[in-house]
């Protein structure tokens, strides 16, 4: 049998007279049954038309942060525009004539060099946002007090560091975050900040909406660099060669409390940040 024969045309299906088959009047039933058919195709090709324009569309308006320096010293362009997200209580940089700097660290687990970081910070007066994971917050209760009772803010990373834009039920995403609050509300006896911030910065449109909606500032950031692997950390050169040029006005810094090389460059760093006419302030200060 030949197979170009076999093929299905559904646009010519769509166009079936039914007189073709049947021409006396006594089959009349059997031309409404193929008119029913008919219509039935028409209705399943457009909801598979309908379907993929939702699913072009839910992609557009997902995706992961990201940052092009196009002017060293300067605020970076990010996926969105400040003001795009200032109206779902969203912040990627501070203001850019102001030299401040926010600095905030991701955690999915401890890997042993947060305490070293807190001594810096203390010692240099440095307050910080540590976007944790309910199950960081749950694994290590001594170094939640230590982050409270130092006036750092911890700030919610999610319950199980998901992938937020696969969530589009509000239900199931509050529970992602509700999860880590009431961890943290049973170690200090206090409300957990509203700050959130998307695992990997994955997110969508809904989501930021679903989070303001919950009471959440949405916190993304404007500098970070590759200090996550903690098999291929980062030289302290390596660093200072993505935290120094591209520091500027209002940055939200993101580091992660995981990285060795964070722990040892510390120090340097804010004193080098110092040194630039920058001073540290909270994120308080930044959604004010």
């Amino acid at each position: 049998m030949n197979r170009a024969r076999c093929k299905i045309n559904f646009s010519q299906i769509l166009k079936i007279n039914p007189r073709v088959f049947f021409s006396s009047p006594t089959e009349t039933i059997l031309i409404m049954e193929v008119r029913k058919i008919n219509k039935i195709i028409k209705s399943i090709v457009a909801l598979f038309a309908l379907a993929l324009v939702v699913s072009i569309l839910a992609s557009a308006a997902a995706g992961s942060w990201g940052l092009s320096f196009p002017t060293p010293g300067s605020t970076p362009k990010g996926n969105e525009t400040a003001d795009y997200l200032r109206d779902f209580d969203s912040y990627f940089v501070g203001n850019p004539d102001d030299k401040v700097i926010y600095l905030t660290f991701d955690g999915g687990y401890e890997a042993g060099y947060t305490d070293g970081i807190l001594d810096v910070l203390r010692q240099h007066n440095v307050p910080a946002a540590f976007f944790l994971t309910g199950n960081t917050i749950r694994d290590n209760p001594e170094l939640i007090h230590r982050m409270e009772a130092e006036d750092h803010i911890v700030a919610n990373h999610t319950m199980s560091h998901p992938n937020m834009t696969k969530i589009t039920d509000l239900e199931a995403f509050r529970a992602e975050l509700e999860k880590s609050e009431e961890l943290y509300k049973s170690i200090t006896g206090k409300p957990m900040p509203k700050y959130y911030r998307p695992p990997e910065g994955k997110y969508s449109e809904g989501n930021l909406k679903m989070a303001k909606e919950l009471g959440y500032k949405t916190i993304f950031w404007s500098l970070a660099y590759v200090d996550w692997n903690d098999n291929a950390q980062p030289s302290k050169d390596e660093a200072f060669s993505k935290l120094i040029p591209r520091i500027h006005p209002g940055a939200v810094i993101l580091l992660h409390n995981t990285s060795k090389t964070n722990a040892t460059i510390m120090e340097e760093l804010i004193l080098k940040y110092r040194e630039m006419g920058y001073e540290f302030k909270s994120l308080d200060y930044l959604v004010r």
